[in-house]
C-alpha cells in the first residue's frame, strides 16, 4: 500500500476510536450525574409508583451497558433520542440548531482566517521592528482575556452606547443574508478575536522558518521585493502547518461557540446544550457532547490528513 494511503487509512481508524471512547466518556458522564431524572420531570409530589413506571418507560431501569449500547446504535442509525423535557425528535430539533452554528462559525472563520494569514504575513515582513511586535501584543491581548468578557465590552459599548449592532443576536430562517450578518456581527467578531492569535503567530513562525532556506536568498538576489519573497515563496511552501492550525481553530469555532452563543442569546447548539443541561435533559446532552466531539475529531483527522498529503516525502517515496 502506498506510504500516503497507509497513515491516511491510520488516521480514519484512530479517528473512528476516538470518537467511540468520547461517546463511553459522554454517556458515563451524563450517567453519573447526581439526581433523578425521572424525580426531575414528575417533580417533588411524584409517587413511587408513578417515578418507577417512568423509569421503566425511559430505560432507566437497565442496565448502564445495555442503556449505552442501545443508545450507541441508535446514534449510528441517525436515531439520538427523544427530548424528555418536550418529547420532540432530538434529531428534528437539532436541525436548525447546528445549521446556524456552522452558519456563525462560517462567517466567524471567512474574517479570522484571512486576516489571521495577512496579519502574519505583516509581521515577518517588518519582523522585529513595530508593526510586528504591535500585531503580535494585540492579538495576544485578545487571546488573554475571556470570551464572555470581550462579548459583554462589546454589547455595551458597540451594541448599546453606539447602537452599530443589536446586542442579542437572534436569526430567523425568513431574514435576508445581510439582517442575519447584522445579526451575528457581535458574535463574529468576538469569536476573529478568540481565534486569531493562534492562528497568526503559527503563521509567523512557519514562513520565518522557511526563510531560512537557500532559495529564498535566491530570490532575493533575484531582486524581488520582500514582501514578493514571502508571499511568493515562504508562504506556499510554509502551508502545511499553517492549514493544520487553521482546521483546529475551525473545530474550536464549531466547538468552542457554547459561550458566546450564551452571551448573546444565538439560537444555535451551545445555547441549546445549556438550555437543557439546567433541565436535566439528559437524552439532548448526549447528543450535543457526541456531536461537538464528531465534529472536532473530524476536522481533526481532516487536518492530519491534509498534513500529510502536504508533504513532498510522502507524496513522492523514493
Amino acid at each position: 500500500m502506498h506510504p500516503v494511503l497507509k497513515l491516511v487509512a491510520q488516521r480514519l481508524a484512530l479517528s473512528t476510536l476516538l470518537l467511540l471512547a468520547a461517546s463511553v466518556l459522554i454517556f458515563a458522564g451524563t450517567t453519573i450525574l447526581p439526581g433523578d431524572v425521572a424525580q426531575n420531570i414528575l417533580g417533588q409530589s411524584a409517587t413511587p409508583e408513578s417515578l418507577a413506571n417512568l423509569r421503566k418507560e425511559l430505560g432507566m431501569d437497565q442496565p448502564a451497558t445495555t442503556r449505552y449500547f442501545n443508545w450507541l446504535f441508535g446514534a449510528l442509525q441517525g436515531d439520538l433520542g427523544t427530548a424528555l423535557t418536550n418529547g420532540r425528535d432530538i434529531v428534528d430539533s437539532l436541525g436548525g440548531r447546528l445549521k446556524n452554528t456552522l452558519f456563525l462559525a462560517f462567517w466567524a472563520a471567512v474574517v479570522a482566517v484571512p486576516l489571521a494569514i495577512f496579519l502574519g504575513l505583516l509581521a515577518v515582513r517588518y519582523r522585529e521592528r513595530w508593526p510586528d511586535k504591535m500585531i503580535s501584543a494585540v492579538t495576544l491581548a485578545s487571546i488573554s482575556v475571556p470570551e464572555f468578557l470581550i462579548g459583554y465590552v462589546l454589547m455595551y459599548y458597540v451594541g448599546v452606547k453606539l447602537g452599530w449592532a443589536p446586542t442579542v443576536s437572534t436569526i430567523y430562517d425568513s431574514m435576508s443574508l445581510g439582517e442575519k450578518l447584522n445579526a451575528i456581527a457581535l458574535p463574529v467578531t468576538v469569536l476573529t478575536m478568540v481565534v486569531l492569535a493562534h492562528m497568526m503567530r503559527m503563521t509567523r513562525a512557519a514562513i520565518l522558518n522557511v526563510m531560512q532556506s537557500a532559495y529564498i536568498e535566491t530570490a532575493e538576489l533575484k531582486g524581488l521585493t520582500s514582501f514578493q519573497v514571502i508571499a511568493r515563496h515562504a508562504f506556499p511552501n510554509a502551508i502545511a502547518p499553517v492549514v493544520n492550525v487553521v482546521m483546529l481553530n475551525l473545530a474550536y469555532l464549531v466547538v468552542g461557540v457554547v459561550v458566546v452563543e450564551v452571551v448573546f442569546v444565538y439560537p444555535g447548539m451551545g445555547q441549546y446544550l445549556v438550555d437543557h443541561v439546567a433541565k436535566r435533559d439528559v437524552p439532548v446532552v448526549q447528543a450535543c457532547g457526541l456531536i461537538f466531539a464528531a465534529v472536532y475529531i473530524g476536522l481533526n483527522m481532516v487536518a492530519d490528513i491534509v498534513s500529510i498529503l502536504a508533504n513532498p516525502r510522502l507524496r513522492h517515496p523514493k
